[in-house]
């Protein structure tokens, strides 16, 4: 009977956490929250696994963020993260803002923040970091398409994490997705927030894509919020259909004539 390697780093991971005397984490699983969405994903995003979350455009590079951040804090609500980032996506949108870092819900005084150079210094401290049990999650984000991340680099990240009980989130930006040993692929583009009470700023809103999933499971959309206050994303109710627009004094616009239809040939 032949075992698989990911099952086996994963089992050696728990049986050195157990001599360390840690607890393994009560569920395999981290629930995002809308329960539709934990319900077709076996119970949410595998632990101790890697996880690839892509933006739909350079443009919604920040919303990738922000989702990759979401995750971080319903995967460890109090173990340290470490977020890895390199410097070309400071250089676009700028560097990461404490108060909007505590504004998600995060607590900047349990966040490593390491600023790499370009991609294989993202690569190699994501490695060193996603070895450490001690860390909850590690974040990394990686700029374009670099050579350095291949097949053989995801597997050496998946196989850490199995073994460690990390689990590693990889966010990209001006990338497309290629051939990689991530349990679960995302696509994240930005919605527009819808207004709170009294006209205050809404809830953080995402069109999130399951590209792909090693358990098979088909692609689907899921427009999606940030709750702050609890710290789980909920579905957002799409609209049922296109709204027409209205003239200024409010009465409906009057529709088109349909045209007489015609015989052909």
């Amino acid at each position: 009977m032949t075992v698989h390697r990911d099952t086996l780093a994963a089992l050696k991971g728990t049986l050195a956490r157990l001599e360390r005397g840690a607890m393994p984490s009560a569920s395999p699983h981290v629930s995002l929250g809308p329960p539709g969405l934990d319900a077709l994903l076996g119970g949410g995003l595998a632990r101790a696994a890697l996880h690839e979350i892509f933006a739909a455009s350079p443009a919604h590079g920040p919303s990738a963020t922000g989702f990759a951040l979401g995750l971080a804090l319903r995967a460890a609500p109090s173990a340290p993260v470490v977020w890895i980032r390199q410097r070309m996506l400071d250089q676009e949108f700028g560097r990461p803002y404490g108060h909007g870092i505590a504004a998600l819900g995060l607590d900047p005084g349990r966040l490593v923040l390491v600023r790499a150079r370009d991609a294989e210094a993202v690569l190699k401290a994501t490695h060193d970091a996603v070895r450490c049990g001690a860390v909850g999650v590690v974040l990394a984000e990686i700029w374009g398409m670099p050579r350095a991340l291949d097949l053989t680099a995801s597997r050496r990240l998946s196989l850490a994490a199995a073994a460690s009980g990390v689990t590693l989130v990889a966010t990209r930006t001006a990338g497309v997705p290629a051939p990689s040993a991530a349990q679960s692929r995302w696509q994240v583009r930005a919605l527009v927030s819808e207004a709170g009470e009294g006209g205050l700023p809404g809830l953080p809103a995402f069109l999130v894509t399951l590209l792909r999933h090693r358990a098979g499971i088909p692609q689907r959309d899921w427009p999606m919020e940030w709750d702050r206050e609890h710290r789980r994303f909920r579905e957002r109710a799409a609209l049922p259909r296109r709204l027409d627009a209205l003239p200024g004094d409010g009465a409906a616009a009057p529709q088109a004539p349909a045209l007489p239809l015609r015989r052909a040939g």
